[in-house]
């Protein structure tokens, strides 16, 4: 209790100093703007990319839902650590490492966001292409179908206007074709485009079979994906379970020793090395998960 009145006590001693040296400015806005500034400082051109996509989908945190996560790790790193150890530097340590994850937690949040969005992308590249050769018989023109038609969006959109303007550029399609491969690669891409390009250069008297095949693969493979986003969410909830648990278990050690022994044990320098490995494992094991559900979300 002593621990968290003086964690509380310090949090508006720092409020009270930003608020005293930035009178008529809001503290929230100006901690989220400074946040800001050092994120676009150093934050990968690639991945400034992706976050503004993110952005533009609606599905990027609010400054409030940040201040909210932030202050969440804070308080449950603040408690947990100091129950480990009823030390408040070592405390106040840990609340400032579990800070500096979040941005990383940020990053595979904002990446998972953007496969998903790539992933449905491609599937209506494939699917309007193929509506559409069989229309025109000409990978060409089904590609201008469905860039006009404004059903895509960047940066595949801009990706398939470099393709019509290869095609029209080297009088073949090969070219546009290695250049969609090689910035997606999709099976359902790669053997759709090696369909086309066998019907365009061999030619074929009934593609008709072939397209309704493809069709059904990617039916298929669109199936298989959000199966397999709706089981790594369910993963995802009880993993994280889990792991609180696991940090919580040095609840169940002070029961059965009792809280002075406990405390005793502390002196031992060996005992303290041991519960920092064992909140450091613990830690790796959650990003490792966290890494996996955000990770190839939407890949074959």
């Amino acid at each position: 209790m002593t621990f968290l009145i003086i964690f509380l006590v310090a949090a508006i001693a720092i409020y009270i100093a930003i608020y005293r040296n930035n009178r008529g400015e809001n503290v929230y806005k100006y901690i989220s703007k400074h946040v800001g500034n050092a994120y676009e400082k150093y934050a990968p051109y690639s991945f400034k990319e992706v976050r503004e996509k993110v952005k533009e989908l609606g599905q990027e945190y609010t400054p409030r839902q940040y201040t909210i996560q932030i202050t969440i790790f804070a308080i449950a790193s603040a408690v947990i650590s100091y129950l480990y150890f009823y030390n408040l530097l070592i405390s106040i340590i840990y609340v400032l490492c579990s800070i500096a994850v979040i941005p990383y937690l940020t990053y595979l949040r904002c990446k998972r966001v953007y496969s998903e969005f790539i992933f449905e992308q491609i599937q209506v590249y494939t699917t309007n292409t193929i509506m559409e050769f069989a229309t025109t018989q000409s990978f060409v023109k089904a590609i201008e179908g469905v860039y006009d038609s404004d059903v895509l969006e960047d940066p595949v959109k801009e990706d398939v206007k470099m393709m019509i303007d290869l095609a029209y550029q080297n009088g073949t399609i090969e070219q546009s074709i290695e250049y969609m491969n090689n910035k997606y690669d999709f099976y359902i891409v790669k053997n759709m485009h090696q369909l086309f390009l066998q019907i365009t250069n061999e030619g074929s008297k009934d593609s008709g079979e072939s397209l309704e095949n493809m069709s059904l693969d990617i039916d298929m493979l669109v199936e298989n994906v959000y199966r397999d986003r709706i089981e790594r969410a369910t993963f995802h909830k009880k993993f994280l379970q889990f792991g609180i648990i696991l940090y919580l278990m040095v609840m169940l050690v002070q029961f059965l020793l009792g809280i002075e022994s406990y405390i005793k044990m502390l002196d031992n320098i060996l005992m303290q090395f041991l519960l920092h490995g064992i909140i450091i494992i613990n830690t790796y094991f959650l990003l490792s998960g966290e890494k996996y559900y955000n990770e190839d979300v939407g890949a074959e």
